[in-house]
C-alpha cells in the first residue's frame, strides 16, 4: 500500500493508503477526504479534484499533459504546484506523497 498525506487549508493532516494503479483522486474520494470532490469522476473535465503537490514531491511526478494544464487554469486559485488528483496515478515511488488542499474547489 502507498501512504498518502493530505493537508487541508487549516494545516490538518489526514493519512490514508492507496494501491498501485489507483488515482490520487479516487483514493481521496473513497476515503472521504474533504476538499477533493471529483465531480467528473476522473475524466479531467471539471478541476474539482485540484490539489497542490508538496514541493518535495513535484519532481517525482510527470509534467501535466496539455489537457490537464488547461483544466488547472479553471481551478480556483491555481499555483505552480497545482495538479488535478485524477491525473496522478499511484506507484511505489509516491509512497509518502504529501498534497495540500485548496480552501475551496468552487
Amino acid at each position: 500500500m502507498i501512504r498518502l498525506i493530505f493537508v487541508d487549508n487549516g494545516g490538518q493532516e489526514q493519512c490514508i493508503e492507496g494501491a498501485t494503479g489507483d488515482t490520487l483522486m479516487q483514493v481521496a474520494v473513497d476515503s472521504g477526504v474533504e476538499g477533493i470532490v471529483g465531480d467528473c469522476g476522473g475524466a479531467c473535465s471539471c478541476a474539482t479534484c485540484h490539489c497542490y503537490v508538496d514541493s518535495e514531491w513535484a519532481g517525482k511526478l510527470p509534467e501535466p499533459d496539455p489537457i490537464e494544464a488547461q483544466m488547472i487554469q479553471c481551478a480556483v486559485e491555481p499555483k505552480e504546484s497545482s495538479r488535478l488528483s485524477c491525473q496522478i496515478t499511484l506507484g511505489e515511488e509516491l509512497d509518502g506523497l504529501v498534497v495540500h488542499l485548496p480552501a475551496s474547489q468552487y
